[in-house]
């Protein structure tokens, strides 16, 4: 038995190392590119990325939605025009908020102007 256990401790101690303390980093003083703080530095691809999906998704956002208003404060009667609901009809009255399409001979409808989406060249619900 006495020769187990040593060759037994001779084996576990081969495989442990000895441990030795570590000194500590040394402090670094990184301005960064451009000479900005090392804390703004870690922010610049978040910012980066809120500048292209500025100029990418909300500023086209914005311009359509003022396509979209101009148009339906040029909306005058005799307009042909498409809804929301894909109704083609001809504008017969406007009013503030509403508009009143004649979408065949003697039936007419009231919208709200925002349910307009395209303004159709004249003529063309006759062409259909």
């Amino acid at each position: 038995m006495r020769g187990y256990f040593k060759t037994t401790t001779w084996s576990i101690l081969v495989f442990i190392t000895t441990a030795y303390a570590q000194t500590a980093p040394a402090a670094t003083t990184s301005t960064g590119p451009f000479g900005l703080g090392g804390n703004l530095t870690s922010f610049l691809p978040i910012i980066l990325m809120f500048v292209v999906l500025y100029f990418l998704m909300i500023r086209p956002q914005m311009k359509r939605q003022k396509e979209q208003k101009s148009m339906m404060d040029a909306l005058g009667k005799g307009d042909e025009v498409v809804t929301t609901g894909g109704i083609l009809g001809k504008v017969v009255k406007v009013a503030d908020g509403y508009v009143t399409l004649e979408i065949a001979s003697g039936t007419e409808v009231t919208l709200q102007k925002s349910a307009v989406t395209t303004l159709l060249p004249k003529g063309t619900i006759k062409a259909l």
